[in-house]
């Protein structure tokens, strides 16, 4: 029977992994493959198409995934190749997410039901939507709900547009045909174009055909090198790495310099034809000509494009979620059945689980270039909490084999795993490190242990809720497990407490690199110290006898909501040197917690009589003898 389950265990384990490890296929004769591995520049940062497409998407629908109108369901990249090859056919995608359509106030747009709008389904409310994105509080913490929504609209509408017209001109299903010959329309118009200028600014007689031609193509080039969204045109060799790239419109401009039409802007426009005409064997070719270009200009980069779609097929944060829960549902389980065994095997797929989100961790530091530098933004630092609480709850597990260290380091693994879900909602997360967070080797010692701080606090409150919800709902709650679970939270809190005070400390001599002074009193640098002290007094209230069993964990859990706040809630204030991450949307999801922590406080402060467990019983005995104690001396005295 043990072997039984144990293989049962593994084969849905391993099918789990391989399901989600399994290569992305796409069924087209066009290299979809290669060309998601494009390189294009955005956000300072060297990515393959595929990011773009994800990211892009991300923002537009929070998810990545676009279900056309006859019911299929294609990828991102694909979505992106209709986009900006096909934007007639892309138009016609439900990619846009309103929440509250009905609350917009478009007669004839809301739809039973439905929360995903395509953009020709909006087209028609463009003009009363400029007009309320124009009267909306320029102070984003100001706006109400229904201004936010009137702007992310807006923005995503925008952004949109942006992506849309990042490989070609803005122009007709005509024009998109014929780019390579518009192209070389327009190079060999220049020298003539420049001729008559010149010709008009002296009160010369001019061709005003060919100034015409050279003025609208002058216009229009303009226009797109304001309005595309990505960088595609590398600067040419010798390669500066300091050196931006340049969107299609400021290449098509900078011709007038006298500098060779790129042949990554030919190429582009090769591609748009071959994948409008439906000829894959003319894309595919274009694709590797691209490719091998770029290899060539490019060798230390290739590797790590590549390397980036594939983390970006792999998504090792949402296959560690998965484990998570399964670990967490195991555990459970065996509490009821098969105790050895389930915990056994909880333990290891915990390990399992640990070990991808540690790759998926090194895998970002190795695209982002940025080797021991675990935290670059608010998602990160999400991520890296997560990983530093299974780390402690693994070893926890390790020594005491209960199955609740597996527990609550699964499922405070899943939570902050969620959470960095929803921050990613907002765009690229591997973007480039903020000037205040890319100032010097204080930062990587700074941020990693204050972060590791966050993870044992929040592992501390996690075993803390254990303890209320076991002491109050479970009658096989017991002294010994009442002890462990103490000497966890104990042990946790006395690590929480050391990597609080040393990383506060480190943020002292970082600020006074950085900005040159030790503390500000900033409100990120008070959440900190809110920290400490909070650890400081849930130790000094065990030392010195003040509080039981249950007054402790209700201090544990109370350092829940003093991290949440450090880690979240200074970002809610918007001010700050710190506050890298601002966000104004996580305020009720921020209160939602507080609430939830201060509720499972006052389960564990109920009174005996409420509990389950033998306290409950033991109380209610000694409430029964004292009863009977008393009768006994009132019929004595009487």
């Amino acid at each position: 029977m043990k072997k039984l389950i144990y293989i049962l265990v593994a084969v849905f384990a391993i099918a789990l992994i391989g399901r989600e490890l399994k290569p992305a296929q796409y069924a087209s004769d066009f290299d979809i493959e290669n060309f998601a591995e494009l390189p294009v520049q955005v956000g300072g940062r060297i990515k393959p198409l595929d990011s773009v497409a994800r990211n892009t998407l991300l923002v537009l629908s929070a998810r990545q995934k676009v279900i056309t109108p006859d019911g299929k369901t294609i990828s991102p990249i694909e979505w992106f190749m209709d986009l900006t090859m096909r934007p007639e056919v892309a138009d016609t995608y439900r990619v846009f997410k309103i929440e509250f359509p009905d609350d917009l106030g478009f007669a004839g747009l809301a739809e039973q039901g439905q929360r995903y709008y395509s953009f020709n389904d909006l087209q028609p409310y463009f003009n009363e939507l400029h007009k309320l994105y124009q009267e909306v509080n320029p102070e984003p913490q100001k706006r109400s709900p229904y201004e936010k929504q009137i702007v992310d609209l807006n923005e995503g509408l925008m952004l949109y547009h942006r992506v849309m017209h990042s490989l070609h001109p803005i122009g007709d299903a005509k024009r998109l045909n014929s780019l390579v010959d518009e192209y070389q329309t327009y190079a060999s118009l220049i020298g003539p174009g420049m001729a008559e200028l010149r010709k008009q600014q002296v009160g010369e007689a001019y061709d005003s055909t060919i100034l015409n031609s050279f003025i609208f193509f002058g216009d229009e080039y303009l226009k797109l090198s304001k309005t595309a969204h990505l960088s595609v045109v590398p600067p040419p060799a010798p390669i500066d790495p300091m050196e931006d790239w340049k969107n299609i419109g400021l290449e098509l401009l900078d011709v007038m310099k006298g500098e060779g039409l790129s042949p990554y802007v030919t190429s582009y426009a090769a591609l748009t034809m071959a994948y409008r005409l439906d000829e894959p064997e003319a894309f595919n070719n274009e694709v590797a000509e691209l490719r091998q270009r770029f290899i060539a200009d490019f060798p230390a980069d290739i590797n790590r494009v590549h390397f980036e779609r594939l983390f970006n097929d792999t998504q090792p944060f949402y296959l560690s979620m998965q484990l998570y829960v399964l670990v967490f549902l195991m555990v459970c389980i065996s509490w009821l059945c098969f105790p050895t065994e389930l915990s056994r095997c909880a333990f290891w797929i915990l390990i399992t689980a640990f070990v991808v989100h540690t790759f998926g961790l090194l895998a970002r530091m190795y695209i982002q270039e940025r080797y021991g530098v675990f935290v670059t933004n608010l998602y990160s630092s999400a991520v890296f909490v997560g990983w530093g609480a299974v780390l402690l709850g693994a070893l926890i597990e390790k020594f005491y084999k209960n199955g609740i260290g597996a527990a609550m380091a699964s499922l405070v693994g899943f939570c902050t795993l969620i959470v960095a879900h929803h921050l990613a909602m907002s765009g690229d997360t591997l973007e480039m490190m903020r000037a205040v967070l890319d100032s010097n080797f204080w930062l990587a010692t700074h941020v990693t242990v204050i972060t590791f701080g966050y993870s044992a606090m929040f592992l501390a409150g996690a075993l803390a809720l254990v303890f209320g919800l076991l002491g109050i709902f479970s009658k096989h709650f017991n002294k010994e497990t009442a002890r462990s679970l103490s000497g966890m939270v104990y042990g946790i809190t006395c690590f929480a407490a050391l990597f609080s005070l040393v990383g506060t400390i480190l943020g002292g001599i970082w600020a006074d690199q950085s900005w040159g002074r030790f503390w500000g009193w900033d409100p990120k640098e008070n959440g900190a110290l809110m920290i400490v002290v909070m650890a400081a007094i849930f130790l000094h209230a065990r030392w010195g006898g003040i509080c039981k069993e249950r007054g402790l964990m209700a201090l544990a859990i109370c350092g829940n909501i003093i991290t949440a706040w450090s880690w979240f809630g200074t970002n809610l204030l918007g001010v700050g040197l710190h506050s890298y991450g601002f966000t104004d949307s996580g305020f009720l999801w921020m209160m939602a917690f507080v609430s939830s922590q201060l509720f499972f406080i006052g389960i564990v402060l109920l009174p005996w009589r409420f509990w389950r467990s033998e306290f409950g019983q033991a109380n209610s005995q000694k409430q029964r003898k004292r009863i009977l104690v008393a009768a006994e001396a009132s019929e004595t005295e009487a």
